[in-house]
């Protein structure tokens, strides 16, 4: 299983950005999908996940702001970013799971099985 995140960049706070993942040799139509994003010098933390019933949740942060989706036609997996400040820059990183959905194991980085290598997002101030 390979998951291939692209998008991001750099972007003015206020602005949006889409980041993408592409998964291969998995389907996500059968797959927990989640994002979640590092920081310098912080810990890789959650931010959004789209069960394989196409149920989404989100870290109070993003919430309002953020929207996960997917395409299954496509296999791949979105994060739209709108209203975006500062403090959401960071390292974004796209996970799957065959794991049962468990909102408690899901929003934790041991809820995931297959990892992407990560796309930065820099929003300016």
């Amino acid at each position: 299983v390979q998951l291939q995140a692209s998008g991001g960049g750099l972007v003015q706070a206020g602005g949006s950005v889409r980041v993408s993942c592409a998964v291969s040799g998995r389907s996500i139509s059968r797959s927990n999908m989640g994002w979640f994003r590092q920081a310098p010098g912080k810990e890789r933390t959650f931010v959004a996940l789209i069960r394989w019933s196409g149920g989404t949740s989100y870290a109070d942060s993003v919430k309002g702001r953020f929207t996960i989706s997917r395409d299954n036609a496509k296999n791949t997996v979105h994060l739209q970013m709108n209203s975006l400040k500062p403090e959401d820059t960071a390292v974004y990183y796209c996970a799957a799971t065959a794991k049962p959905n468990i909102l408690t194991v899901l929003t934790t980085l041991g809820g995931y099985d297959y990892w992407g290598q990560g796309t930065q997002v820099t929003v300016s101030s």
